[in-house]
């Protein structure tokens, strides 16, 4: 609108400069012209300049602000700590990560992913309220930031309040859809401040701390994490040396009848007692594999390998665990079939464990792979039932063919009414859906005793056996069998 304006004084400006400058032209100074071109001139460069000003400061804006969630930007957050720095207050900065956003996008598309991002905003926004700052820094990240008395305690209230939103799934596009939320926390103040980088490096560390340690929880940077850091990336180096050197071995703990003590399963363990420098627990290197991906390679190791070693144990099952990585991996149900087909292993003897996390995340996806893997004729069961919210529904979908009850469910159905009251109805649920029901982390006779009245099937614990190497699993089943053979025998 303002265009002609500026354009016809510029013109206007221009006729009454060369009049003024041509000495041959006799125009007074006063001339109207003269003075209304003077005037419309400077007029049109302040308000060119106003309009100028104006679109700096909306750019400014623009580059400071998200454009999907409306949030300020890593920029921004950098900025406001920046400006912050000379306060004696104490600082807090919160770095989010969206655990299990990747897969939302791969299977749903950008476009619902971005109703995602859009609706953590909305719910980081409110629980944020008006004490502290939200931003979105890119991907599937977000971060808090806050400033003034308690402010580190407060961020930690507003982490794990953001947290519990996603232990059930959130709606968007009506649709159900499971993600969480890995957090990490730094703060300083006094002379002690630290820049905005170091403040998000630490933030960062500590939430890759939360993603290792099982996600869905916020963790407080200190200065053992920096080492921790280290340590992993180490660790992920002597893992993928150790997969090529064939370092890894399988352990088998076996499963029995409820009713006649044989040994009917095994279930096959990940060990790494091969480590130069001594061995390490899967509950360490595991985490560092699913966060590094190097854990498609390891189970596929671990696949073959109980295959083979399992091979010439007669009718034994064989339980192998796969992670919510493989079970997302579409090339998981080929490179099963590919094993099967190599080793000679009979996929009716294999049985997969998957927990329910792994199927939270992506169900559709965990549904074609499961189609794909009942298919060769493979059984799968539910891992650590009981620690979760698997409902009836959520078992129908799936069609389990077999559940196991998580330790934690045993142990607390010998001491407490209500717990053995929920362990006798998830087993008659499972009879309902006709699936096979076994009992974990049994290890004493009174838990025995109570499982097989509740109408286990199988049980499993150190009563029993602990985990055991290839060579003595065969040498229990060789007993086995010649036991089985004289008691025919005899009969």
């Amino acid at each position: 609108m303002f265009a002609p304006l500026v354009v016809l004084s510029l013109i206007v400006g221009c006729v009454a400069g060369l009049l003024i400058i041509n000495d041959s032209m006799q125009v007074s100074i006063t001339s109207p012209l003269i003075v209304g071109g003077i005037l419309t001139y400077a007029a049109a460069t302040a308000l060119l300049a106003h309009i100028g000003l104006s679109h700096i400061r909306r750019l400014e804006r623009w580059s400071l602000t998200d454009s999907l969630s409306k949030l300020p930007n890593r920029r921004a957050l950098h900025a406001f700590v920046q400006n912050h720095k000379a306060t004696q207050e104490e600082l807090a900065v919160a770095i989010i990560d969206l655990d299990g956003f990747k897969s939302v996008n791969d299977h749903y598309g950008h476009a619902v992913g971005d109703e995602v991002i859009k609706r953590c905003a909305e719910i980081l926004l409110d629980h944020c309220g008006r004490e502290a700052h939200a931003f979105r820094l890119g991907g599937d990240e977000f971060a808090i930031c806050m400033i003034g008395p308690l402010a580190g305690t407060l961020v930690e209230g507003i982490s794990r309040a953001f947290i519990d939103q996603f232990r059930k799934p959130i709606e968007v596009q009506d649709r159900r859809i499971m993600i969480g939320a890995s957090i990490g926390i730094t703060s300083s103040k006094g002379p002690d401040r630290i820049s905005s980088g170091e403040a998000m490096r630490r933030s960062d560390v500590a939430m890759y701390a939360s993603k290792a340690c099982g996600k869905m929880r916020c963790t407080w940077y200190k200065s053992e994490l920096d080492r921790n850091r280290e340590q992993m990336r180490d660790l992920d180096a002597e893992m993928r040396a150790a997969l090529a050197n064939d370092e890894f071995n399988v352990a088998y703990q076996p499963l029995v009848s409820a009713k006649t003590g044989d040994i009917v399963a095994v279930e096959c363990l990940l060990r790494w007692d091969a480590r130069p420098d001594g061995p390490v627990g899967p509950h360490i290197f595991v985490p560092v594999a699913e966060e590094s991906g190097l854990i498609n390679a390891i189970g596929i190791w671990v696949l073959r390998r109980a295959c083979e070693e399992a091979l010439g144990w007669g009718d034994l099952k064989l339980s192998v665990n796969i992670s919510a990585v493989q079970l997302r991996d579409v090339e998981f149900p080929i490179l099963l079939g590919q094993i099967l087909e190599e080793t000679g292993f009979p996929a009716e003897r294999l049985e997969l464990e998957v927990t329910e996390t792994c199927l939270v995340n992506d169900p559709v996806q965990a549904e074609r792979s499961l189609d794909v893997i009942r298919g060769f004729g493979v059984n799968v069961s539910l891992d650590d039932f009981g620690t979760g919210y698997a409902s009836i529904g959520f078992l129908r979908q799936f069609r389990f063919e077999k559940l196991k009850l998580d330790r934690s469910l045993v142990t607390d159905a010998q001491a407490d009414e209500g717990s053995r009251a929920m362990m006798l109805s998830s087993i008659s649920m499972a009879r309902a859906l006709k699936m096979d029901v076994t009992a974990e982390g049994v290890e004493t006779e009174e838990q025995a005793t109570l499982v097989r009245s509740a109408g286990c099937d199988q049980i499993q614990g150190w009563l029993y056996y602990k985990a055991l190497p290839p060579e003595e699993i065969q040498r229990h089943f060789d007993l086995q069998i010649g036991a089985q053979r004289k008691l025919a025998a005899i009969n």
